[in-house]
């Protein structure tokens, strides 16, 4: 949204990217706690002022221009990862984490789809000054991003989720037993002195 912005408006992406991470922040209030907005408003400002410093820095990266699909897939790989570890932790990476996780708990979707359904709306609108087979690239770069998101967030916790619902089953099982064999001593009871 901040280049689409930035493009039409030609307004520059480090004064953008606070803005619309507020914005966010604003929709998502009801769904998201201190912590998160603390560790969140520190995140928005380094975002924005390694904006400004990357863009008035040379840097020299390997080209990928010629390899579009190599990128989409490493972009992805590498957003997917690096958001996915910081929202395990509790915080956000900017407003459009919390607008996605907001999005995903209101309509108890997967985080993955909460993220994967705002970033194609944005390519959709970035139809107007993108070509689509760029367009293209970058939504495999979405996809791929949005799954990791979800798998790295939740890593190991499905295990310990299955841990703990077979612990509770075997409780329950367990009780059933002492309850079923406390029944049946008490109907023999009852059978001995000839009432039920």
């Amino acid at each position: 949204m901040i280049l689409l912005l930035s493009h039409w408006f030609n307004i520059s992406p480090a004064v953008l990217s606070p803005v619309l991470d507020i914005l966010c922040y604003v929709l998502a209030f009801r769904y998201i706690s201190r912590d998160f907005i603390k560790l969140s408003i520190i995140a928005t400002i380094s975002f924005a002022g390694f904006l400004k410093l990357w863009g008035m820095l040379p840097l020299r990266l390997p080209g990928l221009l010629l390899h579009p699909l190599i990128a989409a897939l490493a972009g992805g790989a590498l957003v997917g990862i690096g958001v996915g570890m910081v929202i395990r932790q509790g915080g956000s990476c900017g407003g459009d984490d919390a607008l996605a996780l907001s999005i995903s708990k209101t309509f108890k979707w997967r985080t993955a789809h909460a993220y994967l359904c705002t970033d194609i709306i944005v390519l959709l609108l970035s139809l107007s000054y993108i070509p689509f087979q760029r367009i293209a690239f970058s939504m495999i770069t979405v996809t791929v991003s949005s799954f990791l998101v979800d798998f790295v967030q939740n890593a190991g916790r499905r295990e310990k989720l299955e841990t703990t619902m077979k612990n509770i089953s075997d409780r329950n099982s367990e009780a059933y037993e002492k309850s079923e064999n406390k029944r049946k001593v008490n109907v023999y009871a009852h059978q001995e002195n000839g009432s039920y």
